[in-house]
């Protein structure tokens, strides 16, 4: 029987969204399904180029439905930019392949600039492409800065026309080889300072564009390319000076949620062929399901994908319903990138010990599931960037909880306007965040839900009377630390927010706050372990530390709905 928390390409069917949503998100699954896993691995193995898939979805106006926003979209009801189908769709992706999520994602971060734009001409363009297929590029790394934006070289000279001739080069673009449009972010050379940046329009097929080869040995088309007097016209500029800067963090700040829910869908493929392999298997006489710390590993696999699922779920409803006076979105949407994909690594390791050999074998799905989820943490800003951000809120959410209305599950369909409206990219400091105990105090009656809960008011504790002093605050290596044992707070609040909202059994939901309550123990003991920790917050470290309540007969139910994954589902060849 199918599990109703995991994505199953069987019997899915997303009924909560509007007709045209369900009809492409099944039309993609179907398309995936009559190709097939033989020829899936195969394009993976040989590095092929995504033309049939792209041929897909230009043919069903898959790309132009889901990323025009309303305000592009010429009154076509169907289109518009909802991050809730956003995300299913990154899920379908991720399932397949991440090789096809990223030429999607990649479009999404090259259109951000676009959409934030007020050049009516680039945004018809942008708007035309998509409804002829076309895939976008954004043009913001450089080999020698990475995405260190203050130290571009992409130089734009004056022509003495009112344009700029662009020269430079940047790296680790994808989608650079077939872009029809890329997003290109670079400086002038007349005007110094921070008045000087400039987001323009360029196109891939343009005699002044270069493709200098793909950096990556993989489908995905990561690459270098190089602007040799480039002529960029009044029509092609999307954004100058600090708006230009605010462009680029802001198509960020949209463009690296995709990445948790393409997590999902890579653990949720890798999950169906583990178990299946694992109940099939049989070792000194037994099949290896039978074996104690089997069971636990992959049950907590199982309860980690499904907290995956429930944070990242319940953070489309902040992204949907943000706006000027309610930024949380801005802490969640890094958790998503950071805790969410870091989960994906465990998940993917879990399952990996259990079936050992059978992980690299070429015909598997999870032999490049067990590469690809590397991946996803390591973009859109590293761990430690996202990790770092994440702590600039933590006073405030921890500490100085204010009042907002109740925020809704966002499945309507409606337009994500503001996300192209986020104004200047600063300000995290002043954020304020509602009170993060009432998600807590809502299933205190659960021993693991209770446990943590201790452990997130010892870390309020931390906060007031063991923090960081100010040389501290310059050891990044310390402060990271406390920031995994915040995210875990922050992790924890979603994922009973999102419970409450689902009704999901309570065994699930306290066998996962078991492995939290783990959790946070680690990285205590971590904190405790750092060079500069002073003996006060090596104190406070082991007294946070707690075990989880231990309960046979809970755990053996939620084994009971891991064991019942065997066959549930196993691509067609």
């Amino acid at each position: 029987m199918a599990d109703p928390l995991l994505f199953n390409p069987r019997t899915y069917d997303p009924a909560h969204f509007d007709p045209e949503t369900r009809r492409l998100l099944r039309a993609t699954v179907d398309w995936f399904e009559e190709r097939g896993k033989r020829q899936l691995i195969e394009d993976y193995r040989s590095r092929a180029w995504l033309a049939d898939f792209l041929a897909f979805s230009a043919k069903e106006g898959l790309f132009a439905t889901f990323l025009t926003p309303a305000s592009a979209a010429g009154g076509q009801q169907d289109k518009r930019w909802d991050t809730a189908r956003i995300a299913a769709l990154n899920e379908i992706f991720g399932f397949y392949g991440l090789d096809y999520w990223y030429a999607w994602q990649v479009t999404i971060l090259g259109l951000g600039p676009v959409w934030q734009s007020d050049n009516a001409a680039a945004r018809g363009r942008a708007a035309e492409l998509l409804d002829q297929g076309e895939v976008f590029a954004f043009g913001l790394s450089e080999k020698s800065h990475g995405a260190d934006i203050y130290s571009t070289d992409m130089l734009l000279e004056p022509d003495g026309d009112g344009g700029f001739l662009a020269s430079g080069s940047k790296y680790y673009i994808g989608n650079g080889n077939a872009a029809g449009l890329v997003s290109v972010f670079g400086r002038r050379t007349d005007v110094e300072g921070p008045d000087g940046y400039v987001f323009f329009a360029a196109d891939s097929r343009h005699e002044a564009y270069h493709l200098v080869k793909n950096v990556v040995d993989s489908s995905k088309y990561v690459s270098e390319f190089r602007l040799e007097r480039y002529p960029v016209r009044p029509d092609d500029i999307l954004h100058t000076g600090r708006a230009a800067f605010d462009a680029a963090l802001n198509t960020v700040n949209v463009g690296k949620f995709n990445l948790c829910t393409a997590s999902i869908g890579i653990c949720e493929h890798a999950m169906y062929e583990a178990v299946t392999h694992a109940q099939n298997r049989i070792l000194y006489g037994r099949p290896v399901t039978a074996f104690p710390h089997v069971r636990r590993e992959l049950t907590d696999a199982y309860v980690r994908l499904i907290g995956m699922k429930l944070f990242s779920d319940r953070a489309v409803d902040y992204f949907r319903s943000a706006g000027p006076d309610d930024r949380r979105y801005l802490l969640f949407n890094p958790m998503t990138k950071m805790k969410v994909t870091t989960e994906g690594e465990k998940v993917i390791d879990l399952m990996w010990d259990v079936i050992a050999a059978k992980g690299f074998e070429k015909d598997t799905y999870f032999a490049q599931a067990a590469t690809e989820i590397r991946g996803l943490p390591k973009l859109e800003g590293t761990v430690h960037v996202n990790l770092a951000l994440i702590l600039k809120f933590m006073g405030n959410h921890l500490l100085a909880p204010t009042e907002y209305p109740p925020v809704e599950t966002r499945l309507d369909a409606a337009d994500d306007a503001f996300l192209f409206q986020q104004g200047p990219a600063r300000g995290l400091g002043a954020i304020r965040f509602h009170d993060w105990r009432a998600a807590y105090d809502a299933y205190a009656e659960l021993p693991n839900v209770a446990r943590l809960r201790e452990q997130a008011d010892a870390l309020c504790e931390f906060v007031t009377t063991a923090a960081p002093d100010e040389e501290q605050s310059r050891d990044l290596d310390l402060l990271l630390a406390v920031g995994q044992l915040f995210a875990l707070v922050v992790h924890g609040q979603l994922i009973l927010e999102q419970a409450r909202l689902t009704g999901l059994e309570q065994d699930v939901l306290d066998e996962l706050f078991a492995v939290l309550v783990r959790d946070f123990s680690a990285h205590a003991v971590e904190l405790h372990g750092k060079d500069s920790a002073t003996a006060e917050q090596q104190r406070w470290a082991l007294g946070a530390v707690r075990r989880p309540v231990v309960d046979d007969a809970r755990s053996q139910r939620v084994w009971e709905r891991v064991e019942a994954l065997a066959g549930a589902y196993e691509m067609a060849p």
